[in-house]
């Protein structure tokens, strides 16, 4: 499942312009909380909003939510 998630998201980043990073991390340490994580890079907020809508993120968000348990999102500026 975590294979598939890396899979699915990090090919995103080629797709939508202003997306510099998708990194899906899934050899999380034993004193995680979590499995998976998506640590991801964007130019600004536009091209954030465009990676959130993009066709193949919303597929991924789709898949995601029917295996995931629990899920938990942090966008920031810098």
């Amino acid at each position: 499942t975590a294979e598939k998630i890396k899979e699915l998201l990090e090919p995103i980043r080629e797709e939508v312009p202003g997306a510099v990073r998708a990194e899906v991390i899934i050899k999380e340490l034993d004193s995680s909380n979590w499995d998976v994580a998506l640590i991801s890079e964007c130019t600004d907020t536009e091209a954030l909003a465009a990676y959130q809508v993009h066709p193949d993120h919303l597929a991924a968000k789709e898949y995601i939510g029917s295996v995931a348990g629990n899920r938990a999102c942090l966008d920031y500026e810098y």
